[in-house]
């Protein structure tokens, strides 16, 4: 799932009971607290709103279409501060007022805050948190991706949704500037990303640099019209996004690259580590614990790789032995790495794949949950700005009106081989983020942050558990695809001892990529592009064993304690029914839900 880290409206429900109750009653302590937080929740998100009108799009609501977040130093330091009065609103909270909901909902918030503000502490001048990152242009983030896949989340319905967009658009270039800006004050200061990870960067932007600006990524609003809309304000529209793309979008791109490929790049970082920057360790220490939610050590996530890769490897080699293969491992892996049979050569014929896959997983949802989201779900092609980067999860609108997306990487065909196709479609649409983050946009009786809540360790954790689910779903059943879904098991493995190697205990690039290679099943240009994900995003790739192994855990004990009452589809629905939480939070939800069953005391699972 893109990090990107990232954020997540629905109508609520007027309940005729409770004002006929507030009627009755006196207005009680614990009345008052839970307006007063329940408001404070409401006002942080819509504040979020309003200050990240992109997440607003994103998630389908349109009142801030036609602005961009601002991105200047000051705007950057003015939400830290207003971050850090939630905050104190949030502390003076009485948490023993309100009801057991309210409770774990004002820890959530707390804990956000909280992680925000130690983070932004380290990070000074610059933020660490949210959508303020001191790195705003890497391979993986920033304008060249954000940018079209914001076209694509934005409505088009009507003339005012075009003005909106164009207004919007007409913007890009002060927010450039801005960033621009972020990167020089990062270059003084030393905050500066590595040198060798982010040398794909400008040729990544040449994609919006064709002078024709009907073949921008901007101009496809203007390619396909409502109906409703008369020629005459089509013609309109599509001059002012013409000259728009044409005199403001192109060159303020084509000002970002030279600046990148000319000021950022040179100045660009020569070491890999995060403990490199500024605040030393306790950068990286941050950062791991912030995507893990944990206070894991790098050293105690470096051991559980090892611990993990070992045992991993001992399956793919029965696997290998199991497909009849007469050789290493790694010989192995270098002929479904490179036997035509394991490739497509078509683009179409690889989406008609992972459809035919979503058609046999749709099927067996029933059997696993007993409550489904109601947001369907499409596949598509990435774009092709995004070159190698991994197929990825596009949430859908939180009204549901907007389909979530599974974006697939045609763009390498020769790299993506079709017996990692089940576990990599399982990961990133059903049952894994499609189905968690839709159930949790439905969840109406959590606050609105809450069923945008980001945890990579819950919500990449949930996605990698979902992909062992392929073996009860009916998936895996040939030697190849089960080694397929070893190998994505082993590359998270893999990657707390890589992640850690890289930014705590000294690893160089090339060792790094070697470890990748020769564990994983990955070829080395895929296994390169990994590790400058991991160089980049220190510790979030940590996140996805770490959730998976805690989730599993969950369900072995629930097992135990409740014997012959324990009944998955149920579980499951534990598990996501809460949005996504710090991995503390979740084990205690699912403790108190394993007494619950016990005792047979119903309650919404």
């Amino acid at each position: 799932m893109k990090t990107v880290f990232l954020l997540r409206t629905a109508a609520g429900i007027a309940i005729a009971l409770a004002f006929i109750s507030s009627q009755v009653c006196a207005d009680t302590p614990s009345d008052r607290e839970k307006t007063e937080v329940h408001s404070l929740f409401d006002d942080y998100w819509q504040w979020r709103l309003r200050e990240y009108p992109e997440d607003a799009t994103f998630l389908g609501d349109h009142r801030y279409d036609d602005r961009l977040s601002d991105q200047s130093a000051d705007a950057v330091k003015r939400r830290t501060m207003e971050r850090a009065r939630y905050l104190e609103k949030a502390r003076a909270v009485d948490a023993t007022k309100v009801s057991a909901e309210d409770q774990v909902s004002l820890r959530v918030f707390l804990y956000l805050l909280n992680q925000a503000a130690a983070r932004d502490k380290l990070c000074s001048p610059f933020s660490c948190s949210f959508g303020d990152f001191w790195a705003p242009v890497t391979q993986f983030d920033g304008p060249q991706f954000d940018l079209p896949q914001l076209v694509d989340a934005t409505r088009f319905a009507t003339i005012a949704d075009y003005e909106a967009y164009l207004k919007r658009l007409s913007q890009y270039p002060l927010q450039l500037e801005q960033l621009m800006a972020r990167m020089e004050s990062g270059m003084a200061l030393g905050w500066m990303p590595a040198k060798i990870a982010i040398s794909r960067v400008p040729a990544q932007i040449d994609g919006q640099l064709d002078p024709d600006p009907t073949k921008s990524p901007e101009f496809k609003p203007f390619l396909d019209f409502p109906a409703d809309i008369p020629a005459t304000e089509r013609e309109r529209l599509t001059g002012i996004a013409k000259r728009t793309i044409s005199e403001k979008v192109i060159p303020a791109f084509q000002r970002l690259r030279d600046f990148y490929e000319k000021r950022y790049l040179p100045g660009a970082s020569n070491s890999i580590a995060a403990s490199d920057l500024p605040p030393g360790e306790k950068y990286y220490s941050a950062m791991l614990e912030a995507f893990t939610t944990t206070h894991m050590s790098p050293q105690d996530i470096h051991s559980l790789g090892l611990a993990e890769v070992a045992r991993i490897s001992k399956e793919m080699d029965a696997t290998v032995i199991a497909a009849g293969f007469k050789g290493t491992r790694a010989e192995f892996q270098k002929y479904i790495n490179s036997a035509p049979e394991f490739f497509y050569v078509q683009a179409d014929d690889m989406l008609a794949g992972y459809r035919d896959i979503a058609k046999r997983a749709d099927a067996e949802l029933p059997r696993f949950f007993v409550e489904l989201p109601r947001l369907p779900y499409g596949i598509r092609a990435m774009h092709p700005e995004e070159g190698d980067n991994a197929d990825h999860y596009i949430d859908g609108a939180a009204d549901g009106s907007r389909a979530g997306f599974f974006e697939a990487n045609v763009n390498s065909l020769s790299h993506q081989p079709k017996w990692q196709m089940e576990t990599t479609f399982l990961h990133e649409a059903v049952p894994g983020h499609h189905l968690q983050i839709s159930r949790a946009q439905e969840l109406k009786n959590l606050p609105e942050f809450r069923r945008h809540a980001f945890f990579a360790s819950y919500m990449e954790g949930w996605a990698l558990y979902a992909e062992s689910l392929g073996y009860e779903m009916g998936f895996y059943k040939d030697p190849f695809s089960r080694f397929g879904n070893l190998s994505a098991e082993m590359l998270r493995a893999a990657r707390l001892v890589v992640d850690t190697g890289i930014h705590s205990l000294g690893w160089t690039r090339e060792r790094a990529i070697d470890y990748l290679v020769d564990n994983s099943g990955l070829n080395r240009d895929l296994a390169t592009a990994e590790v400058d994900r991991y160089i980049v995003l220190p510790g979030q790739a940590t996140a996805y064993k770490i959730g998976q192994l805690k989730i599993k855990a969950l369900r072995a004990m629930a097992k135990d304690k409740l014997g012959d009452k324990f009944d998955l589809r149920r579980f499951h629905n534990a598990l996501i029914d809460n949005g996504a939480l710090p991995l503390d939070v979740l084990e205690e939800q699912m403790n108190r839900w394993v007494e619950n069953e016990r005792t047979g005391i119903t309650v919404r699972p």
